[in-house]
């Protein structure tokens, strides 16, 4: 069921998941630019700085403008994907959600008037099921994975 939910977040997660998981394995052999993180990414070194100064804000990386590189502020194993994709989020911890209402229902529809009354609940319970599952993986448990030190799943 995760798997589905995870369709529907936003390319901003993963971009700064592999970010911050680049951050953790060559922060201590190499300059970890934005166009460093750029080549193993795939995507423009200006999304990556933007997705950098959410992560700064989080208080998850450092970034040395003029030297160069980030580094990491907290531990690996203190970092979750939870705090990662709430870095990345626009929205405020009441406001977040991986799922988009459609805007204006029709409340003359039998239907439309009732959506919010049939999804609201089922959707806040996903949404919950979600957190409490990014909340699990930490950064250095992706690392681990990463290096051969365990699987997904161990």
């Amino acid at each position: 069921m995760l798997g589905n939910i995870f369709m529907k977040l936003s390319t901003n997660f993963t971009v700064a998941v592999h970010t911050l998981l680049c951050v953790l394995h060559f922060q201590k052999t190499d300059k970890v630019t934005s166009d460093f993180i750029a080549a193993s990414t795939n995507m423009n070194p200006v999304i990556i700085r933007k997705i950098l100064g959410k992560m700064h804000k989080a208080g998850l990386v450092e970034t040395r403008v003029g030297v160069g590189g980030s580094t990491l502020l907290k531990s690996a194993d203190k970092i979750t994907l939870l705090d990662i994709y709430k870095a990345v989020s626009d929205e405020s911890d009441d406001e977040r959600s991986v799922f988009n209402f459609h805007a204006n229902p029709n409340d003359e529809c039998p239907v439309g008037s009732k959506i919010h009354a049939a999804l609201d609940k089922p959707l806040e319970n996903g949404q919950k099921a979600l957190e409490a599952e990014l909340e699990k993986t930490s950064l250095s448990d992706l690392e681990n994975v990463i290096v051969g030190r365990a699987s997904v799943g161990d």
